[in-house]
């Protein structure tokens, strides 16, 4: 791997964890404490689809088991309606529920991301 590459993919990385920070600080400044800032990233990017687990997984560029968890978390504070599919019942789907669709819309606003 050539180094030019190898720093793109380090600043790529630095840049996320950087906006991990502003979304945490628009959360602050919401007061919203139910909801970390990847879960709230995972709201943001799902928009209104009604989706599977998988789907989200590959939209959001994250790791399998960390959106189990955070699916099962947003679920749990009511941003998420998680059901298994009536065609494929190893699969999940999830869609925002009205508190999760109106956390997103005020994220939005806020932060104009």
């Amino acid at each position: 791997m050539s180094d030019d590459y190898f720093q793109v993919i380090l600043l790529i990385e630095r840049l996320h964890r950087q906006f991990l920070d502003v979304v945490k600080l628009e959360l602050d400044a919401l007061r919203v404490h139910d909801v970390n800032n990847v879960q709230a990233l995972m709201l943001f990017n799902m928009g209104d689809a009604e989706i599977s687990v998988g789907e989200l997984t590959m939209r959001g560029y994250y790791l399998g088991s960390n959106v189990s968890y955070n699916v099962k978390k947003l679920s749990e504070s009511g941003y998420l309606v998680a059901e298994r599919s009536m065609h494929d019942r190893r699969s999940i789907r999830v869609r925002l529920t009205p508190k999760g669709r109106t956390l997103r819309d005020r994220l939005d606003a806020a932060g104009h991301w």
